[in-house]
């Protein structure tokens, strides 16, 4: 029994479908080569024009668009926007040479899952592909520290979350903390699926689609009420 399914597992593990958008055609070569002799990796389609690749995308619904951020005719992070916005279920990997950390903030807003130097490991790469096409939300840990700094710098979001209820803000400020739905459950002695309407809910006033995306707006009220005076008893 243990040989007949050591040998089906192989067959019945699903194949990742991954979009390709660069306008170094090498590039792209290498990258293609790279998935592909994973075996559970298929390159559907690939571009080096923003705009081919906003019309394309959305047609062929590959699991993962890996978008360059600067080309000849736009930026990863506009394609991942327009793509997005049509076809949320589409996760998009920005690939770039520059660390900066206002493209990477950009990056995050527009929906991004990850935001990947191409000075990365093939192996790492690969990794965050398949975390990505999981539903997972990624960032290079080497570009952690400016997302945080940029976070702190930002203007407060009071306007944005005052709309939120009690309940509400409590379950932000556990998503800020890095908890997944489990564990705030288990943190307020709620239903899994209780939680899980929560997180929709504040998602959906918060006018966002990812938990990182939330979790950034908790941490700009966080520090915004720190830096004001009596900001710690703000609230109450």
């Amino acid at each position: 029994m243990s040989e007949v399914d050591g040998s089906a597992g192989p067959r019945e593990r699903p194949v990742i479908r991954v979009y390709l958008l660069d306008d170094h055609e090498l590039v792209r070569r290498g990258t293609r080569d790279l998935l592909e002799s994973q075996g559970d990796i298929e390159v559907v389609g690939e571009s080096g024009s923003a705009q081919e690749a906003a019309r394309r995308i959305p047609a062929l619904r590959p699991d993962v668009a890996v978008l360059d951020q600067r080309l000849p005719d736009g930026s990863g992070v506009e394609v991942c926007r327009h793509v997005r916005s049509v076809d949320p279920t589409i996760a998009a990997v920005i690939l770039t040479s520059y660390d900066e950390d206002e493209a990477l903030f950009a990056a995050i807003m527009a929906g991004a899952a990850g935001y990947v130097l191409k000075q990365v490991k093939g192996n790492d790469f690969v990794e965050t592909v398949r975390r990505v096409a999981a539903g997972q939300s990624m960032l290079d840990p080497a570009v952690t520290a400016q997302v945080l700094a940029r976070v702190r710098e930002g203007p407060p979001e009071d306007s944005v979350t005052k709309h939120l209820t009690a309940k509400q803000s409590q379950v932000l400020d556990l998503v800020r903390e890095g908890l997944t739905n489990r564990q705030i459950a288990e943190r307020l002695d709620l239903a899994e699926k209780t939680v899980k309407n929560y997180v929709s809910t504040v998602l959906g006033k918060l006018g966002v689609e990812s938990r990182t995306q939330a979790a950034i707006i908790a941490t700009r009220q966080r520090e915004s009420g720190r830096r004001r005076p009596g900001g710690s008893s703000a609230g109450r």
